[in-house]
């Protein structure tokens, strides 16, 4: 995220909701669950916004479902809903977010918790 928040014009002003709905989520005993894509770290994620030690993490392509523990994990937890935030809102945000919603899931997008390249800005729309 350090390194794509600058070509994604709405990253940076989107870290205040997203440090606020993260900590709102932990509070309540939410399960918050990271993801990178190819090539992505952990460590590229900005302070602000940054998993905890006991969050799970682990690398995907835009769906986050696929070759991943992600599905057995939130049924091994009973989670029905899933909210799906990110900065590549035309890839990984509504590639999970569909995917999630095949498998029977209820799916929250927040319009405020998620970018895309300068170049792609209408994705946003189409991804709400």
């Amino acid at each position: 995220m350090k390194q794509n928040c600058g070509v994604r014009p709405r990253c940076v002003t989107s870290v205040p909701a997203v440090k606020k709905f993260l900590a709102e989520a932990r509070a309540k005993g939410m399960m918050v669950v990271y993801t990178t894509g190819p090539g992505g770290k952990v460590a590229d994620t900005l302070q602000d916004v940054a998993p905890t030690g006991s969050e799970p993490v682990f690398t995907a392509g835009p769906d986050k479902f696929p070759n991943t523990d992600f599905d057995k994990i939130l049924k091994d937890k009973g989670i029905q809903t899933v909210i799906t935030i990110g900065t590549a809102a035309q890839g990984a945000v509504l590639s999970t977010a569909s995917a999630a919603g095949l498998r029977g899931m209820k799916v929250i997008v927040p319009v405020d918790g998620m970018s895309v390249e300068a170049e792609n800005t209408y994705a946003e729309q189409y991804t709400a």
